[in-house]
């Protein structure tokens, strides 16, 4: 049976931890004994939870990537034009950090960095990143029609460099700022309206 610890269970406490810790210290920074202090639980609680450091890994990311999702959804239903839909990534970013006080830029890019690539949570950073070309190649189709790969692919970029400025704390602002260079991209890729003859 899980013990209980300021109103959270063993297994909740252990993937905070992970959150506060791998994803703001470094993974290979953060040690057992860590994430044992600040879960207050057992090295056995550990083990018999996740089995492993890598397997608290592994459902800490599957928790963000459920999180991601869930902020992502609500953001393409909440907006009003396929343009909104399509630069919904941004506020979804917006959404998630207010949730996720702890995150600095994206774990599953620093996990990447951290990581071999046949290392266990291989496949979580593949799905990821598989989710984002796929949704964003959908929402650009009703904007760019036959363009709507490299449209993807651009709002991708500016995404992902939305992510680095802030890690880096510049500019001021970074995802107000991404939006607004993915709107200018969305507009200039638009697929021109034929006009049939009167």
């Amino acid at each position: 049976m899980e013990t209980q610890f300021d109103g959270r269970s063993a297994r909740v406490r252990l993937l905070d931890a992970a959150d506060e810790l791998f994803y703001v210290n470094g993974i290979s920074r953060t040690g057992v004994d860590d994430l044992l202090a600040s879960a207050h639980v057992s090295v056995a609680t550990l083990y018999a939870q996740f089995r492993s450091k890598d397997g608290l890994l592994q459902a800490s990311l599957e928790r963000r990537l459920e999180g991601w999702r869930e902020c992502w959804d609500g953001a393409i239903s909440a907006a009003q034009s396929d343009e909104d839909r399509l630069l919904a990534v941004f506020d979804a970013l917006t959404l998630y950090r207010e949730r996720q006080h702890s995150v600095r830029w994206c774990a599953f890019l620093s996990t990447a960095v951290e990581t071999r690539t046949d290392h266990p949570v291989s496949a979580l950073l593949a799905a990821e990143t598989t989710l984002l070309n796929r949704r964003l190649r959908d929402l650009a189709a009703p904007l760019a029609g036959a363009q709507a790969e490299q449209l993807a692919a651009d709002i991708l970029l500016i995404y992902n460099g939305t992510l680095a400025s802030l890690l880096r704390g510049s500019p001021a602002d970074p995802i107000a700022r991404g939006r607004e260079i993915a709107k200018a991209a969305s507009r200039s890729s638009r697929t021109p309206r034929t006009i049939s003859p009167g």
